[in-house]
């Protein structure tokens, strides 16, 4: 995929031209011409024209052998967030359809996010929404990446390898997701020249050592296999190179070997003219080198969600390397190249789109799920859940294959048959034999699922549960049952309770400040009713807006129901919480992760005790129901101290813990208490309880001890 740094529209259009001789070139022209002029003074960091960066991002997707007005898209995609272009314009020029791709890829740079891993999180979420009205849009974003990482070297090195750390998680795998293999490998060099410098430079230079000898390997490889095909008759293509880098560099580390314990970083590729050849090919190199058990995958009769479809087999080769060999078709190769790109055909001068539901389907179940999962970080977890795993692929009893991530389980391979299905699911078989709901299913299982009509999903599932469709929707139902139990809790305390002030519920519809207490989720009666069962709204709260001032609930019989209304959720200490824009929720703190003011926090809703905050990184919330998670902030108005445990890791000798106590007092933050022991070997552990008002504080506190002598290691304990 590499191209020479000066690309010119000649050589675009040309290339475009190669593949679809009926393509708008004038469309192409007038792409790059409002291009030059719009990016005319603009520099990239190296010093060149911009315009450099929109051509590159063009002949990446030329070589991908798209459409005129994706082309056109790869010129333009930069016009609206850098320049004074405006989308109206682009669509008066261009027409409706560059328009809306040129809106698909342009960055979203304005969005109001608490952090920047929030703004990651939506720029991906919208960039997978775009991407499931019209799949060109991300093959303008890889191309875009993939130049820009081209270009890297130019970028401060603080970001560059924040880059090459986003475009390995998320734009290689997702180029693999969609079959772009050779941009994929592209991707993942380059990233990993960024974040293992030292690794992939020891790595390319074991290679160029080893090249002649290399080179003479892959000859006597492809003579032998070109002398027995043609003795079979069979005309086919022989190629060999190295794998790339990050695959090798991936082995090492697997493996735990160094690049001279690496036997098979040789590749092969046989290309044939039918799918009856690839076997009988198969056959062949099987009679000429001993295959290694376990190393055969047949894509050909189960081809991968992204249409990638080969017979890849592992063999020892000539003085006992193995070697990796792939047999394919020429139309196979094309896929295998282009991936999803490939899925466009030319047809009177217009592209057309084939339909094919099934290759497509893990990407309407992302879009799905999408549409259940509010919070981009959810989102953003589900996405590479789904999208980027080693995958399984499993039979029905009809001989359906249906495919699913790594350790996916009977019950999201039910869900992924019917929502049905997998609510009664009660059992499993796997190629006859029964097996429990937790069972990691192998490839080439045949599964069949036991139902009962009046089952019901467990809880329990979602520990075990791969697949975000799976989990979805057993949280959907979960929250709906959830929602009927605290709907019948909460009307009943609350006809309780109103009952002992000659109150009805009628009297809470006719009074909208009671609902405005509650949240801006609280919308009806019954919203309100699950609340109060959820524990997320005190009863109290209600009925002081209802009686007058002096007939308010006495505050001392508060234990039942929780905190006043107009008191803020705080505890003994004074640490002011809002809770979704709430200030008089009651609230908790857990114990598991102790938050200090400062911390990134969310809450989670109990069951009749409010709501407990953690910290937004605490272990709990990961393994929690997320629909029970909820947005919470410090409240920065409110003066309140915390206690936080302090270990300190020192020598045990003379006058240090003197010296320690000092160190802190000096910083101006009390001690409340403090425990300490010695170990055998000579030192001492150290527990310090200090109120510290905010993490600035905490901060000041630890840097203070490491300071003194004899002290090895200082950390804030979470519990």
């Amino acid at each position: 995929m590499n191209q020479p740094n000066i690309v010119r529209i000649n050589d675009i259009i040309e290339q475009v031209l190669s593949y679809h001789p009926e393509a708008d070139t004038g469309l192409l022209q007038r792409a790059y011409v409002y291009s030059a002029k719009v990016h005319h003074g603009q520099k990239r960091l190296s010093g060149e024209p911009y315009l450099i960066h929109p051509l590159g991002v063009a002949r990446i997707l030329a070589d991908l052998n798209l459409d005129e007005y994706t082309v056109s898209t790869g010129l333009l995609h930069d016009t609206v967030e850098d320049t004074y272009a405006t989308l109206g314009e682009i669509e008066n020029i261009f027409g409706h359809e560059v328009s809306f791709l040129v809106d698909g890829v342009t960055k979203i740079s304005k969005i109001a996010s608490t952090s920047h891993e929030d703004r990651q999180a939506e720029n991906f979420r919208k960039m997978i929404l775009a991407m499931s009205k019209d799949i060109r849009v991300i093959l303008v974003k890889l191309a875009d990446r993939l130049h820009n990482m081209r270009t890297l070297q130019y970028v401060p090195p603080d970001k560059q390898k924040k880059i090459a750390h986003q475009t390995l998680d998320i734009y290689a795998p997702l180029a693999n997701r969609l079959g772009l293999y050779e941009i994929k490998r592209e991707l993942e060099d380059l990233g990993l020249s960024y974040t293992q410098t030292e690794m992939y430079l020891d790595i390319e230079s074991n290679l160029v050592v080893t090249a002649e000898q290399r080179k003479k390997y892959v000859s006597e490889v492809i003579a032998i296999i070109e002398e027995k095909l043609q003795e079979f008759g069979i005309r086919a293509a022989v190629q060999g190179r190295p794998k790339h880098i990050f695959s090798i560099y991936n082995k090492m580390v697997d493996q735990n070997l160094n690049f001279a314990e690496i036997y098979d970083i040789m590749a092969f590729r046989i290309i044939v003219v039918s799918r009856q050849e690839c076997y009988e090919v198969l056959g062949i190199i099987h009679s000429i080198w001993k295959p290694v058990p376990g190393r055969f995958k047949d894509y050909i009769s189960m081809p991968k969600a992204n249409m990638y479809q080969s017979l890849h087999t592992t063999v020892i080769g000539p003085y006992g390397q193995r070697i990796e060999i792939q047999i394919r078709t020429d139309d196979m190769d094309r896929i295998a190249k282009h991936g999803i790109a490939a899925h466009w055909r030319y047809k009177e001068g217009r592209h057309i789109q084939q339909k094919d539901d099934e290759r497509f389907a893990w990407l309407q179940q992302v879009m799905e799920t999408q549409s259940e999962l509010k919070d981009s970080r959810d989102f953003l977890q589900a996405f590479r859940v789904d999208v980027f795993p080693d995958e399984v692929y499993v039979f029905t009893p009809a001989g359906k294959v249906i495919e699913l991530p790594k350790g996916a389980t009977p019950v999201d391979f039910a869900y992924r048959i019917h929502t049905s299905v997998g609510h009664k699911c009660i059992g499993a078989k796997a190629n006859g034999n029964i097996v429990p709901l937790r069972y990691e299913l192998k490839t080439g299982d045949m599964v069949e699922i036991l139902t009962l009509a009046n089952h019901m999903p467990s809880r329990d599932w979602l520990k075990f549960v791969k697949t975000t469709r799976a989990r979805s929707k057993i949280h959907q139902f979960v929250k709906q049952q959830e929602r009927g139990r605290s709907l019948a809790l909460g009307r009943d305390i609350c006809e309780r309770e109103l009952r002992k002030h000659k109150l009805t519920t009628a009297s809470l519809q006719k009074e909208a400040d009671v609902f405005a207490c509650a949240g801006r989720d609280v919308k009806t009666l019954d919203d309100l009713f699950a609340a109060v069962g959820q524990g997320r709204v005190s009863v109290k709260q209600l009925i002081n807006r209802l009686l007058p001032k002096e007939q308010a609930v006495d505050k001392k019989h508060d234990k039942e129901y929780g905190v006043s209304a107009d008191k803020k959720a705080t505890d003994k200490a004074g640490r002011g919480i809002r809770i979704n824009g709430i200030d008089d929720l009651m609230v908790r703190y857990g114990k598991c992760c102790n938050p200090v003011p400062g911390d990134a926090i969310r809450g989670f809703i109990t069951r009749g005790r409010g709501v407990t905050v953690h910290t937004a990184a605490c272990p709990f919330l990961e393994s929690s129901d997320p629909e029970r998670v909820i947005d919470a902030q410090w409240d920065e108005s409110s003066k309140h101290l915390a206690s936080v445990p302090v270990e300190v890791i020192c020598e045990d000798m003379k006058g240090i813990l003197a010296d320690i106590t000092s160190a802190i007092s000096t910083t101006g933050i009390n001690i409340i208490n403090a425990r300490i022991r010695t170990t055998p070997d000579k030192k001492a552990i150290n527990i310090f309880e200090v109120e510290i008002g905010n993490l600035k504080q905490l901060d000041t506190v630890i840097t203070s001890i490491r300071k003194v002598k004899g002290v090895l290691k200082v950390t804030r304990l979470r519990s």
